[in-house]
């Protein structure tokens, strides 16, 4: 079973965006990580919810909420999922 964290750059993410939004994303964030598997990973990435990114050193994946972004890490040996960012569509990528 899986965990949840968030960086502490998230609280900083949660200011920009709505309460029922904030709601939205993190109850979403605790369904994604009760049910997490790896057949449940692989049927997300079909459907275009979870795409693994390129170009980053560490592996890093992008859940899509809505218009916002999640980009996350999984850290096996701790069995965590760890949120780097909440941002809206346009802002996701930007470093």
């Amino acid at each position: 079973m899986y965990s949840l964290e968030f960086k502490a750059r998230v609280k900083k993410d949660f200011k920009h965006i709505s309460k029922a939004d904030i709601i939205f994303i993190k109850e979403s964030l605790f369904t994604f990580v009760e049910n997490f598997s790896a057949s449940y990973e692989q049927e997300l990435l079909k459907v275009g919810k979870v795409k693994k990114l390129q170009g980053e050193v560490g592996i890093l994946y992008r859940l899509k909420l809505r218009r916002y972004r999640v980009i996350y890490k999984k850290e096996n040996d701790r069995l965590v999922i760890l949120v780097l960012s909440v941002k809206s569509r346009e802002g996701a990528y930007r470093k």
